[in-house]
């Protein structure tokens, strides 16, 4: 197995998040109030799952042999914008569940936030996932060896 499957598999479950957020959305826009245990679950996901088990392979392993390469310019342009984009995905996470907190103990306003940080999550999900696996993942196997201990 390349090691690049295990993290493309991870991107499949990932990716089976984001229509619920999507539809969510929909419910909160329609019904002006948010699914507090839908968020939490969700907030649960993307902090374990996503961020933990999925980002932290990416950055602590292949990103780790990686940059024990001489990189093409774009490859480490675009290394250094998934990590960038890692960052940023945790700082929406974590605004978003201060805003799912804020709304649960009854701010009601809380819920705009919660609208703004889900759409985020449920607009750069998609787009990174695709930049890794067909303009990332693939093209840097070639940088790694056979012989790469993957621990």
């Amino acid at each position: 197995m390349k090691p690049i499957g295990p993290l493309m598999r991870e991107h499949r479950l990932i990716e089976r998040m984001i229509p619920l957020l999507d539809k969510e959305l929909i419910q909160m826009n329609e019904e002006d109030e948010a699914n507090v245990e839908l968020l939490t679950v969700a907030v649960d996901f993307f902090k374990t799952y996503a961020d933990r088990t999925h980002h932290g392979k990416e950055e602590d392993i292949l990103f780790r042999e990686l940059a024990k390469k001489r990189l093409s310019q774009e490859h480490g342009r675009i290394m250094n914008e998934l990590v960038a984009k890692h960052v940023l995905a945790r700082k929406t996470v974590s605004a978003l569940v201060n805003a799912k907190n804020d709304y649960n103990g009854g701010n009601a306003e809380s819920l705009k936030d919660i609208i703004i940080y889900v759409r985020e999550l449920v607009n750069f999900y998609p787009a990174h996932i695709e930049k890794e696996d067909k303009r990332f993942f693939y093209p840097v196997l070639e940088y790694l060896s056979k012989e790469v201990n993957w621990k």
